[in-house]
């Protein structure tokens, strides 16, 4: 079957928002990044996500972040940037600056808080692929949203919807995963570094990563290897990984762990603004070991 979203298929990285130590935002930092990235390979970036801290960024710092990315890519790397939000309005106004901005497609996470009825999700999807003419990527996050959008929901909005082309899938049921890539056409892109290869077993096509803030030649060649054909060698890289995954992003809240590890390993991003705090030291200690386990270079 040909998927609709393979467009974003590989590694597509959820990108820190760089901060100076006062917390505005670091623009060269940022433009930087898309650099590293663009040299490291990976297939897309992913401003404005869960990992780029967007509940605590203003309208114009979200907008601002995007714009920079969209410039900064300048066609070298795909862009999907994060525009969803628990107002339909909001989310069709996000959407319509990124596609202005050159952005190749809007990651749009599950209108959160208001834990709308499934026929919610539906009608507000629809409301905004019906207005924004930009590939759209469901993000369903229930951890963090509160609601789970049913896989029923999910492919019933792929069947009205044309543009809604791909899903990250951040709920960690592989039943999930299995039913819509069994009843719907979307590119299904894992939402948990953890689960990317048995997602990827399933018919995934690639996925969204935080460690990718980190290892990003790793984790591409780990897709790379299944989709190639070599699962022997996408399980040798799954193994390597999960280490990393597991305990760097299991000791706080993201990105509280991968901007820490970012400036153990000399890539510091500034801090994360409050709400978030900073490590302990304990947890700090604990990131140390797991990364030098890793044979990363840790400073300090």
């Amino acid at each position: 079957m040909t998927r609709k979203g393979e467009m974003f298929a590989g590694l597509s990285v959820a990108l820190v928002t760089p901060m100076h130590v006062d917390g505005s935002l670091n623009e060269a930092l940022l433009r930087k990044l898309v650099d590293d990235h663009v040299a490291a390979g990976t297939d897309c970036v992913c401003p404005v996500g869960t990992t780029g801290e967007s509940p605590t960024l203003s309208h114009d710092e979200h907008e601002r972040v995007i714009s920079i990315v969209c410039q900064q890519a300048a066609g070298r790397i795909r862009v999907m940037a994060g525009t969803g939000s628990n107002s339909t309005a909001e989310s069709i106004r996000l959407s319509r600056f990124a596609r202005a901005a050159g952005a190749d497609g809007a990651l749009m996470v599950a209108p959160y808080y208001n834990k709308p009825t499934q026929e919610g999700f539906f009608q507000h999807f629809k409301a905004v692929a019906d207005e924004v003419s930009i590939p759209i990527v469901l993000y369903n996050i229930p951890g963090r949203t509160a609601k789970n959008m049913e896989p029923e929901t999910i492919c019933r909005i792929s069947e009205a919807c044309p543009n809604v082309v791909a899903v990250k899938e951040s709920t960690g049921s592989m039943d999930q995963a299995s039913q819509i890539l069994s009843a719907s056409e979307l590119t299904v892109l894992s939402g948990d570094d953890s689960l990317t290869l048995p997602l990827l077993s399933l018919g995934g096509s690639g996925v969204v990563s935080v460690a990718g803030n980190i290892v990003p030649e790793d984790v591409r060649a780990m897709v790379t290897a299944f989709r190639s054909g070599d699962a022997a060698l996408a399980r040798e890289w799954h193994h390597k990984l999960f280490p990393l995954c597991r305990d760097m992003l299991s000791l706080s809240t993201n990105p509280i762990p991968v901007k820490a590890a970012m400036a153990l390993l000399g890539r510091d991003c500034g801090p994360v603004r409050l709400p978030l705090t900073p490590l302990t030291g304990d947890q700090l200690n604990a990131l140390k070991n797991t990364l030098r386990n890793y044979g990363l270079n840790v400073r300090g």
